[in-house]
């Protein structure tokens, strides 16, 4: 096995096909195919289904998609170990949050000490953050409620209750807290399957002897606070991520046992010595 073979392959794996690796690598399309032809030869394994329009992996080259993704995510921080004030000048740090809110302070902190490393940010509910960072797509993650086992290190960045929120005109705007014990009643207004604060809220529902079905199911916060500023029905949220919005009331949710959200940044233990990884959890 060559190292030319294996980035062949990643190079048409990320891309999706021969023609945009070839010009990714500055090579030409047969070279680039050739190289993975010799590597599916040498190990009698199929590695792309060439049969659609767009090329696809197999199963097998799914498998080995996901071991060369690390290993030249590795080599990559390889290369800034071996220069590491070079690493701090430049580079790139991915995040993926559920909620951006959480890391606004430390990421302007983050900027103004290495103004020189590119950080994207984007969104997505706690499986989204996991399943980004263990496919090396992320280095960094923030969610709600650190994930159990050996596999992360985790942060506490903050805790605060869940609340249930209703636009300033609903009629529970001004009766305070809302007992659990009417929800089933009420149209809720919820996540898609995988949020945090839903699995918390159908989780105490449940301890209650009662069960929740939404009204409208929402992928993403914004769009259920959309929904629910509307007057679309009942949603919920942490409090740190209630923040400031005129048209919606925030409503304690009784009892509160257990319903408290914790916002975890999280990141793979295997890469919490890598030079931007370190530096941002060091700055946190």
């Amino acid at each position: 096995m060559r190292h030319a073979q294996l980035r062949a392959f990643h190079h048409v794996a990320e891309e999706g096909g021969f023609s945009r690796a070839a010009q990714a690598m500055g090579l030409t399309q047969p070279a680039v195919s050739d190289q993975v032809k010799q590597l599916e030869t040498a190990y009698d394994v199929r590695l792309f289904d060439r049969s659609h329009r767009r090329v696809r992996l197999t199963e097998a080259g799914r498998a080995l998609h996901a071991i060369t993704r690390r290993l030249f995510e590795a080599e990559r921080e390889a290369a800034e170990f071996l220069s590491e004030a070079q690493a701090l000048r430049a580079g790139h740090l991915r995040v993926v949050a559920d909620s951006a809110h959480h890391l606004l302070a430390g990421l302007a902190a983050f900027r103004a000490r290495h103004p020189g490393v590119q950080v994207t940010v984007r969104t997505g509910n706690s499986e989204t953050v996991l399943a980004a960072l263990r496919a090396w797509e992320a280095e960094i993650g923030v969610m709600g409620e650190p994930p159990e086992g050996p596999e992360f290190i985790t942060r506490i960045l903050n805790e605060t209750p869940i609340v249930a929120f209703v636009a300033r005109d609903h009629p529970l705007a001004g009766e305070g807290a809302l007992p659990l014990a009417r929800l089933p009643e009420l149209p809720l207004v919820m996540r898609e399957a995988g949020s945090r604060t839903r699995a918390k809220v159908e989780a105490a529902a449940a301890r209650a002897g009662l069960k929740l079905t939404p009204a409208i199911e929402a992928e993403g916060r914004e769009a259920v606070r959309e929904i629910v500023a509307a007057g679309g029905g009942v949603g919920f949220t942490s409090m740190a991520e209630f923040g400031a919005d005129a048209r919606l009331v925030a409503l304690p949710l009784s009892p509160d046992e257990g319903l408290m959200m914790r916002e975890a940044l999280v990141c793979l233990r295997e890469r919490r010595h890598a030079r931007l990884v370190a530096a941002f959890l060091n700055l946190l």
